[in-house]
């Protein structure tokens, strides 16, 4: 690894002192852009949209797609015969030894490379038009700000040794306009009405900074008031600002008109009509349009609450439920806001392939409506097949395969229902292992619940019962669990950032089927219990048998007073041993009730400015705990004779991202958990906490780490308290290579109070933060828009169970920790 790295070094070395390799003579390599706003010097990222011409995008400061481009020859031959004159000792000897073809498939293989270094980018050489037009763009930048008197002035050093160049910005912004008096005309009674009583607030206020912005927004906003008042036609082309440019005191006023007539053809001309307030007078659902069907005569018509639905078929959607995503409806003014809804919510439906809503005006009025709702549906029955390829810290490679049938619309209510069948192998340091399973859902577009609760929530929020019921068997992964699952959900969304969640009758059942296996899968454990019985029988070469022999021993040392007098160390060690054999051999029902709010302002997946926010809160237990009195020789509470997990949890994560020049993106993830047992219960294993992974702390592997600054030794370690914080930027490095740069801080802890948690393992307050372990490191991302295939090496930068200096002991190569993942971290 160290040579590979000092190889790189050189190559590194060598490429940059050939940086302008391919700049001809007279030419210039632009290396910097320089912005001085009034005589400061700024990095000025709001300008960078603005500016034409840029240097060659670096990775950690390095121009890496220049230097491969660099490694291309622009001379070199571009075709076979042109490549055989140049080469034609090696080309001659292929064709010799095997023929024509494979001569011509070795010129191409040379031609090709050296293509696929010129793919990369290019060095940016200085284009004065560019620099000018720039320039020219932030004078008018400048502008939109109300800086009317800016002046922009460019210099372009050139350094004729090096080929390189840099252009400084110099820019002086002057003194802003500000609005004075604003007069606002509307010559329509129906508009100038609704404008008076509506109470709007007008974005154009006197006494502040003309901007371009400010006009836009009061643009928009002026035509959603009258859009949400019925006036359907109503658009921007309505409104006119006018500003005055006669005044030399840094001050306009401002003209706003609003006209009181738009423009209608009739019969090929354009004539002027007054704007009206529209009423919706009739609505008509087809239910089952397609473009081929069109003008086919309707065979099936049902009327509902004053909606006509219809059909070329036969209605296959019941109007009782299918209206209650249409928002409006006969007799209601038109409304913008109700017309995107219905959209939304249709779609919501995932019943559609396409939904079209039109509205024209009735034939004789003037300001009736109709709105035609065209639903294209989607395929009933549908088959699905997915597969993956799965790598992890614990499981060195497997595969996946999950298959489903879909039933759309299977009651009449735009309900989805959903069977899936799973599958997975893979191979782990224990051998093979593989995992099927099974699982059907029901997703209802409404709530259903007795009481009439359902009104609790409007429809406008898209309320939606999940009902699913699921099973899974694994070998050969942990200790063979069996789960079956059951859950009722109700989701809904609240507006169009935050979504709340309410878990009802969520159980959880698992099962181990092959609890003999426990000291194979814990071989530390076993070692540590071996430990224990060299000392309790004086015996250095004591073997113990698995597995009974090691579990009576276990319980045979956890009742000796005498032993726990004489070796304490061994007995609490012998008890912790004993105590996790029971919670992870322990078979479990987990009855769950849990609430979730997720707020999250991404607009699209193109959006990197963006924030998200979740908070859940689950209790497990409390109402079977309360029907059953039962309890087992552990004293803990049983229901049906097994186990009952009865926890508070709450967990809390908060992720921000900033969009930053050149495509890149500055992230942070805060993730806080906990868990707290009541009733004398145990914490299942599989809701436990822990640390590490591709998808934590990147310099620990999964399990690793923890808790606190304990270094157990142990496979699987869990905590019911954790932290985690990362913050990570990424950027383009060339093609659809990405980069990254990260830091992961966090650790688990123990919260429970238990006599068997060790001192380094608990968390007692602010003083157990300085066990918090930090991990950083660089990545790869290779993004193939569908998915982004990650790598990513994690160094360990602070471990907090080392004694001494903890900062920097192990941060190399050797004890690095290399993950793979598909997509990205958080």
């Amino acid at each position: 690894m160290k040579k590979l790295s000092f190889y790189l070094l050189i190559f590194l070395i060598l490429a940059a002192c050939n940086s302008t390799k391919h700049v001809k003579d007279g030419d210039f390599m632009l290396t910097d852009n320089y912005f001085f706003i009034d005589s400061t010097k700024t990095a000025a990222p709001k300008l960078q949209k603005y500016v034409l011409q840029k240097p060659n995008s670096r990775f950690l400061g390095v121009p890496f797609g220049l230097y491969f481009h660099n490694i291309g020859n622009h001379d070199k031959p571009k075709t076979p015969s042109e490549w055989a004159k140049e080469n034609p000792n090696s080309y001659n000897f292929v064709n010799k030894i095997f023929s024509e073809k494979q001569s011509i498939a070795y010129a191409n293989s040379f031609i090709n490379l050296n293509k696929w270094f010129l793919s990369y980018q290019e060095p940016q050489i200085i284009n004065p038009t560019k620099i000018n037009r720039t320039a020219n763009n932030l004078a008018a930048y400048y502008k939109t700000q109300g800086f009317f008197d800016s002046k922009i002035n460019y210099k372009i050093k050139r350094d004729s040794i090096s080929k390189k160049a840099a252009v400084s910005y110099f820019i002086n912004k002057g003194k802003p306009t500000t609005l004075d008096t604003i007069n606002i005309k509307i010559d329509s009674p129906v508009l100038d009405s609704i404008y008076k009583n509506s109470g709007i607030n007008s974005f154009l206020i006197s006494g502040d900074q003309y901007k371009d912005q400010t006009f836009r927004r009061e643009a928009a906003n002026i035509v959603k008031l009258y859009r949400n008042s019925g006036i359907v036609h109503f658009s921007e082309s309505a409104l006119g600002f006018y500003v005055d440019s006669t005044r030399t005191d840094y001050k306009t006023n401002v003209d706003f008109l609003i006209s009181s007539n738009r423009l209608k053809e009739e019969n090929g001309k354009y004539v002027e009509k007054p704007y009206r307030v529209h009423t919706i007078n009739e609505v008509n659902v087809y239910t089952d349009y397609t473009f081929a069907k069109k003008g086919d005569p309707i065979s099936d018509t049902i009327k509902y609450k004053g909606i006509n639905f219809f059909a070329h078929d036969k209605i296959k959607y019941n109007p009782k439920y299918l209206s209650q995503s249409i928002f409006l409806g006969p007799n209601m003014i038109y409304k913008d806001t109700l017309r995107n809804l219905t959209r939304s919510h249709l779609k919501s439906l995932k019943n559609f392939k396409s939904t079209n809503i039109n509205f024209s005006t009735i034939s004789g009025t003037e300001d009736q409506l109709r709105m035609d709702v065209f639903l294209s549906p989607l395929e009933k029955y549908t088959i699905g097949f997915e597969t993956e390829l799965t790598h992890s810290n614990i499981r060195n490679i497997g595969v996946s395969g999950k298959f489903s049938l879909s039933n759309r619309n299977t009651f009449r209510g735009a309900e989805l229902f959903k069977m899936s069948f799973l599958g997975t192998w893979f191979n782990s340091n224990n051998g093979p292992g593989w995992e099927i399973g099974a699982d059907a859902s029901l997703e209802i577009p409404r709530f259903v619940v007795p009481f009439g609760l359902s009104r609790l929530v409007p429809k406008r929020m898209s309320p939606r019962t999940i009902i699913s019921l699921g099973t899974s068997f694994q070998k050969n992964i942990g200790l063979d669990r069996q789960t079956f699952s059951f859950l009722t959900d109700f989701k809904w969304q609240y507006n169009s950032k935050r979504t709340i969640q309410l878990e009802v009758l969520n159980t959880q059942y698992i099962k181990n089927l092959n609890v003999d296996s426990f000291f194979s899968i814990y071989n530390s454990e076993y070692q540590n219990l071996n430990d224990i019985a060299k000392v309790y029988y004086n015996d250095p070469n004591r073997v113990l048998a698995l597995p009974d022999e090691a579990v009576s021993f276990m319980n045979t040392v956890f009742q000796d007073s005498g032993f726990q007098t004489s070796n304490p160390d061994e007995f609490s060690n012998n008890a912790n041993i004993l105590n996790r054999y029971n919670i992870i051999t322990s078979d479990f029902i987990i009855p769950t009730i849990a609430y979730s709010f997720t707020y999250n302002n991404q607009l699209d997946f193109k959006d990197s400015d963006f924030s998200f926010f979740r908070f859940r809160i689950a209790n497990s237990g409390n109402i079977m705990g309360i029907l059953s009195k039962n309890t087992n020789s552990n004293n803990k509470k049983t229901f049906l004779g097994i186990p009952l997990a009865q926890y508070f949890k709450t967990d809390i994560e908060y992720k921000k991202f900033w969009g930053l020049r050149n495509n890149s993106v500055f992230a942070i993830r805060t993730f806080l958990g906990a868990i707290i047992t009541y009733d004398n219960s145990d914490i299942p294993f599989v809701k436990s906490y822990f640390a590490g992974g591709s998808n934590d702390i990147r310099a620990w592997q999964t399990y690793e780490l923890g808790p606190g600054r304990s270094n157990t030794g142990l496979e699987f370690n869990v905590g019911s308290f954790k932290f985690l914080t990362s913050a990570e930027y990424r950027f383009d490095m060339f093609s659809r290579l990405k980069g990254a740069l990260f830091i992961d801080a966090g650790n688990i802890w123990d919260i429970s109070d238990s006599s068997f948690a060790e001192d380094g393992t608990r968390f007692t307050g602010l003083s157990s933060l300085k066990d918090i372990a930090i991990g950083s490191g660089f990545g790869a991302r290779l993004d193939f828009n569908f998915l982004i295939l990650r790598f990513d090496v994690g160094f360990k930068t602070y471990e907090p169970y080392l004694s001494g200096n903890k900062w920097f002991k192990n941060y190399n190569f050797s004890n690095a920790v290399y993950n793979i993942g598909i997509n990205y971290p958080f």
